[in-house]
């Protein structure tokens, strides 16, 4: 894929959420949908928390630095999966008192700056992997991608759900 291609998938999941989101009431962006006693409000603070990792990421190369942690637990690592559930949790814990509609403000431009922040790094120093240490072999448009996936990933997820509420 090149840059434009990348781009262009991570704005339409941003559209399709967009869609989403605008055809549901506030009842039913906070209401259970999801096992875990999760509400679509709860599932786009999970990505929000998650995007930012992949922001920091985008902010450290666009600057050619070394990224800068989030206000996160120390023993929470964000780097591997080995205690994602933990993860889950205390971001569960952090944005569930949030009001919908700070959430959403919150998610919505974050997602914006995250795509300008893609559009602003050059095609070359995006696509390359292996330019700087810390991204582990993977390039800054990975970034992107993976964040774009795991927003499809709870989309699907939550239509699904939302379609068998619908059939009840």
């Amino acid at each position: 894929m090149n840059k434009q291609q990348v781009l262009a998938m991570a704005q339409a999941e941003f559209e399709r959420w967009e869609a989403l989101l605008s055809g549901l009431s506030e009842a039913e962006l906070l209401a259970t949908v999801l096992d875990g006693g999760w509400s679509i409000k709860d599932v786009l603070a999970h990505l929000k928390a998650w995007q930012e990792l992949s922001m920091m990421r985008l902010e450290a190369g666009q600057y050619g630095a070394e990224p800068v942690r989030p206000n996160w637990p120390q023993e929470l690592d964000l780097e591997t999966e080995s205690n994602v559930d933990e993860t889950n949790a205390w971001i569960y814990a952090q944005h569930r008192a949030m009001p919908w509609a700070s959430l959403y403000n919150v998610w919505r431009c974050g997602y914006l700056r995250f795509l300008a922040l893609g559009a602003l790094i050059p095609e070359e120093a995006l696509l390359k992997k292996i330019r700087y240490a810390w991204t582990d072999g993977y390039s800054l448009a990975d970034s992107l991608v993976n964040s774009a996936k795991h927003h499809q990933e709870h989309r699907e997820i939550l239509l699904a759900q939302l379609d068998r509420n619908a059939e009840n």
